[in-house]
């Protein structure tokens, strides 16, 4: 099985390629599960849970990307409610999901800083996709929604959310390319050649199915 880290920045076709990657290495997709997994395990709600996963400090503009969830992964019943508990325990228990799936099942995980949570995981590839301003907001605009206006601004307001979220709550920069084992501009390759890539990177060292 093993796992994938996907970081992505705004516009480089993370939430598109992370899908194709998992199914064709036969894993789950693993992207906004992650808030619904965390809430059960707080006991807190599951929109108390997402802005929190949204808003990493006072201020900081709305984390976009797409947030459609899946089913809880702990397999649990209803979620509790309760007020949300300090930052520390919402970082700690979203590391705790993600090392339950990379104990588990397995999985294509997008975000949450993947690659710094389970760096010491074996089976493991980190990835990261990225490309100039420009090209990454033409790709944005071009998988929006019809009522969706998105400009430079919204691009820079989202670069900015990630790069606090990996300060925040690691002290760390998500542009340091020691933390990946693959880096690639998938604004310059084709789609299927940026799956391809991490496919075959993924495969040798033994993940998927």
């Amino acid at each position: 099985m093993g796992i994938v880290t996907i970081s992505a920045s705004y516009g480089a076709l993370g939430s598109q390629v992370g899908p194709e990657v998992a199914e064709t290495l036969g894993l789950p997709f693993v992207d906004r599960a992650i808030p619904a997994s965390v809430a059960h395990k707080l006991g807190v709600s599951l929109d108390d849970a997402e802005a929190k996963d949204e808003t990493v400090a006072s201020g900081l503009w709305r984390v976009i990307s797409s947030m459609a969830l899946v089913p809880d992964l702990s397999g649990a019943g209803p979620l509790a409610y309760s007020p949300v508990p300090d930052e520390r325990a919402f970082r700690e228990k979203t590391e705790q999901v993600l090392h339950e799936v990379a104990g588990s099942t397995g999985g294509v995980i997008l975000g949450r800083a993947g690659a710094l949570v389970l760096a010491d995981v074996l089976d493991a590839l980190h990835v990261r996709l990225d490309g100039p301003p420009e090209a990454r907001l033409a790709h944005a605009q071009a998988f929006a929604e019809l009522d969706e206006h998105i400009d430079m601004g919204t691009l820079r307001e989202n670069d900015a959310a990630r790069i606090a979220y990996w300060r925040h709550f690691y002290r760390r920069d998500p542009y340091d390319c020691r933390q990946y084992h693959l880096v690639l501009d998938s604004t310059v390759l084709p789609r299927n050649t940026v799956v391809g890539l991490i496919v075959t990177a993924a495969r040798s060292r033994g993940i998927g199915r």
